[in-house]
């Protein structure tokens, strides 16, 4: 997946009101599930192992999952602490999940015989999870998918082939919370792929739908920070983090459980996102049979232990940035209390260094004790810690950290500026 470049789009006056309940959602699921799962090689691997497209059908044949498998993904979703799901209706390879009119290449004409994206949303209906529906724009596989370049009758054929695509989507499965498009390969400009059209139907379709950036129009919310969380988030802009369990989107057969995201991996993330108040979409890659691997399910259940007991405090609802703030530890931010999220502990005595700001009270989370602490100019030492982690999910407690006024935490280069910096410092007490 790719992000290209986006042109400015006015937001309609509902913006606000439909994308609430996404902010303060925080956490969702994302599934890449189609044919190569059967491979088990990732979701590139038509294009990168150049396999042709006889050959690469036969996949899809042999796609045959079980009865009704998302309703594991969201019950584990669910149990993640995840409030919205969304999962790819159609990759570039082109195989659609659904029973589409416009194609044969799909769950019901081939491999299951089943409307895959029927069993996903009434899946994430039963366990409460938002629906969003993912659709990759470029399409390896339409014969028209990329000579719409250059001859006049592929691009109007290919053009009424997306847009019927997506009309579907939108059309034969009661309210879609998010439409997540992908990869606007072959075109880079919103007039070829007729975006703005485009995306008129679809709100006149589903008008409280939120739609990310990915069809070149900026819509509801960015989705530029894939497979890490960048820095100089956009300001202002509501905006989410794409991030996969392991190396790969789709079902990695060899992938071994050392390479699996682990709980603490996963947590470092969300607090990067929420911090930056921003969404994280994390990616399951189930197999075939629509078994999610199981290092993946295991992170989860533990992750969803650490949020049920810490997520309404420190996670979900709305957030402030902690970016700007000058604190460089890892910390998130509700109000005037900052959090920081200890993922190496220190027993008895913790030390924070070159803290500005003069410190009202700090709390460990759980136990909601209040710690004793001394502050110097170059130094917080908070103390009172117990010895052992207190945290019995996944070891990741918290303190809470109230400060008098916005939190300032300076850095010296070398022993020369920090000399400079204390004898300030004393001098400064002098006077008072």
């Amino acid at each position: 997946m790719k992000k290209t470049t986006t042109a400015k789009y006015p937001f309609d006056a509902a913006h606000e009101r439909r994308i609430a309940w996404w902010r303060d959602a925080r956490f969702g699921m994302f599934i890449h599930w189609g044919t190569y799962a059967v491979h088990g090689r990732g979701e590139w691997a038509m294009n990168v192992e150049q396999i042709p497209l006889k050959e690469y059908e036969k996949y899809a044949d042999a796609f045959k999952p079980k009865p009704n498998a998302p309703r594991a993904w969201a019950k584990l979703a669910a149990e993640a602490g995840m409030k919205y799901m969304v999962m790819t209706a159609k990759h570039h390879e082109g195989y659609c999940l659904w029973d589409s009119k416009l194609t044969d290449f799909n769950s019901v004409k081939r491999g299951p015989r089943r409307d895959l994206v029927a069993e996903y949303v009434a899946a994430a209906r039963e366990y409460g999870m938002k629906v969003g529906l993912y659709y990759s724009l470029m399409d390896w596989h339409h014969p028209d998918g990329a000579r719409c370049i250059e001859n006049k009758g592929a691009y109007k054929r290919f053009i009424d082939f997306t847009h019927g695509c997506v009309r579907e989507l939108m059309s034969n499965y009661g309210k879609i919370d998010i439409l997540w498009y992908d990869l606007s390969w072959p075109f880079m400009k919103i007039e070829e792929w007729q975006s703005v059209k485009l995306n008129a139907m679809v709100r006149k379709l589903q008008p409280e739908i939120l739609i990310n950036d990915r069809s070149l129009t900026p819509e509801d919310f960015d989705t530029g920070s894939e497979g890490h969380v960048k820095g100089g988030l956009p300001q202002g802009r509501d905006w989410e983090a794409c991030m996969t369990t392991t190396g790969s989107w789709g079902f990695a057969a060899r992938a071994k459980p050392s390479q699996y995201s682990t709980p603490a991996g996963i947590l470092g993330t969300l607090r990067a996102v929420t911090a930056g108040a921003g969404n994280l979409l994390l990616n399951i890659g189930p197999d075939a049979k629509g078994n999610v691997p199981a290092p993946a399910e295991k992170s989860l259940r533990d992750v969803g232990a650490w949020m049920k007991k810490y997520g309404p405090e420190v996670v979900y609802g709305h957030v402030d940035r902690v970016q700007g703030t000058g604190l460089r530890d890892s910390y998130t931010r509700k109000g005037d209390c900052h959090y920081m999220w200890l993922f190496n502990w220190t027993p008895f005595e913790r030390s924070i260094g070159r803290i500005r700001t003069k410190v009202k009270d700090i709390t460990l989370i759980p136990g909601n004790k209040k710690l004793p602490f001394t502050q110097t100019y170059d130094r917080l030492l908070i103390k009172g810690l117990p010895e052992k982690n207190p945290d019995e999910t996944v070891g990741v407690p918290l303190l809470k950290i109230r400060f008098a006024g916005n939190p300032r935490q300076d850095f010296a280069i070398g022993l020369k500026t920090m000399a400079f910096e204390r004898k300030a410092a004393k001098a400064a007490a002098k006077k008072k």
